[in-house]
């Protein structure tokens, strides 16, 4: 699997340089959020923009991420989705699960936006 990791401050921008994201790369692509999650990393950007295709093993990488980024506190964003995976997507009614934004740049906002939030909602609780 072809990859790439940026880890900033806030969130880490995890780069899958593949065509395809299906049965042969889901398990790696499971493992790598995982091992990030398990880093202490809690808001990954994962950029599509190199992916074409997924299929539903896909998917279920792309749940477990979420998944972990969520119970952590954190945010997790797709941005550069293909048309054939937007599709995917919205038909198995994921779109109204995950965050999917248009641009990196976009994504990190987003997850700046929900790391306030977060801050705002500790303070109002103490």
């Amino acid at each position: 699997m072809k990859y790439s990791i940026d880890k900033q401050e806030r969130f880490t921008i995890f780069n899958l340089k593949e065509d395809k994201l299906d049965s042969t790369i889901a398990p790696q692509l499971k493992t790598e959020f995982l091992t990030l999650n398990a880093e202490g990393v809690k808001n990954i950007i994962l950029d599509f923009s190199d992916v074409k295709y997924s299929d539903s093993s896909g998917l279920s990488a792309i749940l477990v991420a979420n998944r972990i980024c969520s119970q952590a506190g954190g945010l997790f964003v797709i941005v550069g989705i293909s048309d054939h995976v937007r599709k995917l997507i919205t038909i198995s009614q994921l779109d109204k699960v995950l965050t999917l934004l248009g641009t990196v740049e976009e994504a990190k906002d987003a997850v700046i936006m929900n790391e306030l939030e977060n801050e705002l909602r500790q303070e109002g609780n103490e």
